[in-house]
């Protein structure tokens, strides 16, 4: 490689002209420090060998993902680590010499002076920008032996740059500066539109370089997104700001009641704005999920935007008080810092959508944006007048379902919004997906279908009040889809729903996975990436994007994909299931058992182990599952007995459940067309009928 000081031999290590002992290095360098690993995701085993090595030798290091903390964006933690660390270790392969994160990495880590030492595993040929970087550092080559042969001199590499470090470290601040930390606490951290943030995640978690190129099978394809508003450039010391000049995020507003009873009200305004402000045509809303996830995190403003590439934040806060409420407001320049625009509003609660709507005209007008309509029709659509109505809405809204109980008490509060306004077309739109969850969560498999047709007749209700409604069209697509099983249907609604609010990150990922089922992959690959750019830390777009990776065949990016929702969401137990599914579709059938069986167990978690225990030989065990399954479920989960008995070769009691599961409509046909794990029946004459009768569009 030229240009590349010739490596250190074993046993060799950094120059030194200071007397430090190890015991002064311990206490002026590493005991305070960490050592960045960069490495392509495809050398991850070697990159935790070295970690482990490093960190048996006292040296500690920080390595994604076991150091990206729950909830955190990987971009953000991944800069604020190379900015911490004093050494970065890079992990020197073919994958690290094509992988754009890794480049990033060693630019930043270059821009912030820290020193580089490559660990060479295989011979490769550095293209000139990576070149540049590492032209002046040190190296070491194991390409022509083992891992393990350079872990010693390695270490010993590490501890002489320590000591180089030791004798400045004795006069000045061990240790690097530490972060700022401003006092002043805040209401949210709000995610938005970064394509660092897709690109670190993507590429570090496995996620291809030409996914939206048209790859088939496992090829590798593209991550998505590029470089940040807020990625270094080689040589720059701080890096350029500059987001899109429109763009938003709406922190959750305060409640200021006293009474946290009444969050679901202030976040419920606070939702509401949001959407009313991403109906406007020139306005980048940050999506929900993402603007609330960092609620309370006390996290500055200023760094909020930086990070995830906003313009502009409005937060504010919300004091209900009987039949009045009062709401502050101030929209916040995140370039400059300097306030915009402000207000405070005291309102009597009838006139909530006038208030909305005031506050919305006011945002646009000081964003300076060219409106599609005017804003007033576009708080109005779908809402009401009466302020009890809005508050049963905002009580539904708020109800986190956990249980048949909860669900049952967020259908309630609909009902009663619904009573109080018979046209709040919102009221009936968190009805039918309420009831939608509800049949397919709680309800008995033989009376479910009479739930769904009454979510789907509510879902038409909200249609009927509020055609301009993209969440209206959405819950009538998902009654057809998996819900009556009408994919024509459900297709022309899904595209309502997409030409409505393109930019709304929930509409996109319904629209992805749908597209996935009907065997359009890259197609709904490409949009489920656009969701997770709009939405970046919420785990449900991760875990889409898993879900339409996997019905690709791309299962090895969807174990990524799968991977980084948990990071973000432990909770959603479903994924453990999901990814297992993948492990086996790649034959890795250990793999799949370990996964499907993280706790709590899901349905599909279950399916997945009871194919698992049997590829591995375990079939009592996987028969005593499957009966525990019948037990428990009974015929509710015909579909996946199906699968279940196809993947054993038992082809003809596949057919059989396939059979019963058609004739109760089970929402588990809405996979058939892509499901791999039915594949061993699709020559068969019986599931060829049952697949022509679902009509499944072209």
């Amino acid at each position: 490689m030229a240009g590349i000081e010739q490596p250190l031999k074993a046993g060799s290590s950094a120059p030194s002209s200071t007397a430090a002992t190890d015991a002064d290095v311990d206490t002026h360098a590493h005991a305070a420090r960490s050592i960045f690993i960069s490495y392509a995701s495809q050398d991850l085993v070697a990159a935790n060998k070295v970690c482990a090595a490093l960190e048996a030798a006292g040296w500690p290091c920080w390595i994604a993902p076991r150091d990206v903390r729950p909830g955190e964006p990987y971009a953000a933690a991944i800069v604020e680590a190379i900015n911490a660390c004093r050494l970065l270790i890079l992990i020197l392969t073919k994958n690290a010499v094509d992988s754009r994160h890794v480049l990033r990495e060693i630019e930043r880590a270059s821009s912030k002076n820290r020193t580089v030492l490559s660990v060479r595993l295989e011979s490769c040929e550095l293209p000139p920008e990576l070149e540049y970087f590492l032209s002046a550092n040190q190296w070491l080559d194991a390409s022509g032996g083992t891992l393990e042969s350079v872990l010693p001199p390695l270490i010993e590499s590490v501890r002489g740059s320590a000591r180089t470090e030791a004798r400045p470290a004795a006069t000045a601040a061990a240790g690097p500066p530490a972060s700022r930390q401003l006092n002043r606490p805040l209401i949210a951290l709000v995610a938005v539109v970064v394509a660092v943030l897709g690109y670190f995640a993507f590429d570090k978690l496995w996620l291809p370089r030409h996914l939206t190129a048209g790859t088939t099978g496992n090829a590798a394809p593209a991550t998505p997104g590029s470089a940040t508003a807020g990625s270094a450039t080689p040589g720059s010391a701080t890096p350029a700001f500059n987001p899109p000049p429109h763009s938003i995020a709406v922190l959750p507003f305060v409640n200021m009641s006293g009474d946290p009873k009444q969050d679901y009200f202030s976040d419920g305004m606070s939702e509401e704005l949001l959407n009313s402000l991403a109906s406007v045509r020139e306005l980048q809303v940050a999506a929900r999920t993402s603007s609330f996830s960092y609620k309370g995190s006390g996290t500055n403003v200023a760094d909020i935007a930086r990070q995830l590439n906003v313009g502009a934040v409005l937060e504010g806060s919300v004091r209900k008080d009987g039949a009045r409420v009062r709401i502050t407001a101030q929209l916040i320049n995140a370039v400059t810092g300097f306030h915009l625009w402000s207000q405070t509003y005291d309102r009597e609660l009838k006139n909530v959508l006038a208030l909305q709507t005031d506050i919305a005209n006011a945002v646009t007008k000081a964003l300076q944006a060219t409106l599609l309509n005017d804003v007033s029709a576009a708080v109005e659509l779908g809402g009401t007048h009466d302020p009890r109505a809005f508050d049963a809405y905002l009580r539904g809204k708020g109800i986190e379902e956990t249980s048949k109980e909860t669900s049952l008490a967020e259908i309630a509060a609909y009902d009663e919004a619904i009573r109080l306004d018979p046209a709040y077309a919102k009221a009936y739109i968190g009805k039918a997906n309420a009831l939608g969850h509800y049949a397919g969560s709680y309800e008995p498999a033989a009376t479910a279908r009479s739930v769904i047709e009454q979510a789907h007749s509510i879902a038409l209700k909200a249609v009927q009040l509020a055609p301009d409604l993209a969440e209206a069209h959405l819950a009538l697509a998902s009654s057809y889809d998996d819900g009556l099983l009408d994919f024509a249907h459900g297709k022309a609604e899904y595209e309502r729903a997409q030409a409505l609010a393109p930019g709304d990150a929930h509409v996109l990922r319904a629209m992805a996975a749908f597209l996935a089922r009907l065997g359009h992959a890259d197609q709904a690959i490409a949009i489920a990436q656009h969701a997770v750019t709009l939405d970046p830390v919420n785990a449900l777009s991760y875990d889409q994007l898993g879900y339409v990776l996997l019905f690709g065949h791309h299962n090895r990016e969807a174990i990524a994909a799968f991977d980084h929702a948990l990071s973000l969401d432990p909770n959603i137990h479903w994924a453990h299931g999901m990814r297992g599914l993948a492990y086996l579709g790649l034959g890795e059938f250990e793999a799949a058992q370990q996964s499907c069986t993280t706790p709590p167990l899901s349905w599909v978690g279950q399916l997945c182990l009871a194919i698992a225990y049997d590829k591995l030989g375990r079939k009592a065990e996987a028969q005593a599952l499957v009966a525990k399954m019948q037990a428990e479920s009974g015929d509710a989960m015909a579909y996946q007995y199906a699968s279940i008995y196809a993947q054993w070769g038992d082809v003809s009691s596949a057919l059989d459940w396939l059979d019963t599961a058609f004739r109760l409509k089970d929402p588990g046909f809405a996979w058939l067309k892509v499901d791999s794990l039915l594949d061993p029946l699709r020559k068969e004459p019986r599931f060829q009928a049952i697949e022509a009768r679902l009509n499944f569009p072209p």
